[in-house]
């Protein structure tokens, strides 16, 4: 398995040209490029959320759910460490993620505030939140890390690092701060439109980069994780408190809260210093 991977990475990670391919051929050369490098990039999130959607909710073998969850993610995780899928510096990030995660899992599942639940018990569970659960927002963090270096990614037109990083916090915090003195939720998206209208992703799926608006991408990003996050409702890992008599669908409005969350995930992931090297930022 780890020496199926192996190749497989040097072949993904190859961006030799190949003249030959034009119209048609080319497209869907590309474009089965782009659905490879995106999957390999989704390893740990394939494997985490194939844990959550076949683990019982009775558990097994006398474990709670929750506690099988989060030594599974803990094994897969330690799996792509060894398997150097994963690197020391890659692993740090991810964890610090996880760190974030769970303290807004904490604020939001506490009994003043009550936005969604963890309604199974588990002996992992600290304040109420199964420690699983900071690793759904590392397997965003993931996710990104590894289609960077999948897809060769750069920015350009980046906004300076200050500015991101306040940016970042300021979304963090509204998180949070929404409860006490309204959502500031679309100033940050119109601040975000200001700042980030002119930065550019570069990615290369086969051997020619090609751009796309970086707002797309937090876009497009945010979407999947609204959809992974139904999923995850529809099998009852948590839910909101309109779920709780019968499952309906997660507010439409969850996907704004992701595409923002993601702004502050790639903040975090370009602070690292290899990617850093990747970043345009006009002078």
């Amino acid at each position: 398995m780890a020496r199926t991977l192996s190749l497989l990475d040097r072949r993904l990670l190859s961006f030799a040209p190949r003249g030959g391919l034009t119209g048609t051929s080319r497209f869907l050369a590309e474009f089965l490029a782009f659905g490879l490098k995106n999957a390999r990039a989704c390893l740990f999130v394939g494997l985490f959320f194939a844990s959550v959607f076949l683990t019982p909710r009775a558990g097994l073998f006398g474990m709670a759910r929750y506690d099988l969850l989060l030594l599974a993610a803990l094994l897969i995780q330690a799996a792509m460490l060894a398997l150097r899928l994963e690197t020391l510096d890659e692993l740090k990030a991810i964890m610090l993620f996880h760190a974030v995660g769970f303290a807004l899992e904490v604020f939001k599942t506490s009994s003043g505030i009550q936005s969604w639940s963890y309604p199974d018990p588990a002996l992992t569970k600290l304040w109420g939140v199964p420690l699983f659960s900071g690793f759904m927002y590392s397997a965003i963090g993931s996710y990104i890390i590894q289609a960077w270096r999948f897809f060769d990614l750069r920015l350009e037109h980046h906004p300076p690092y200050w500015m991101a990083t306040l940016l970042a916090v300021l979304i963090y915090a509204n998180f949070f701060t929404h409860h006490f003195i309204g959502d500031y939720r679309w100033y940050l998206a119109c601040c975000t439109l200001g700042l980030y209208a002119r930065a550019t992703v570069v990615f290369t799926p086969l051997d020619r980069p090609r751009r796309m608006p970086l707002l797309l991408s937090f876009v497009l990003i945010g979407f999947f994780i609204w959809l992974a996050e139904n999923i995850s409702t529809f099998f009852g890992v948590w839910r909101y408190p309109n779920q709780l008599g019968a499952w309906s669908a997660v507010h439409i409005g969850k996907w704004s809260s992701w595409s923002l969350l993601v702004i502050m995930t790639i903040t975090i992931v370009i602070h690292l210093k290899h990617i850093k090297a990747s970043i345009h930022i006009p002078r």
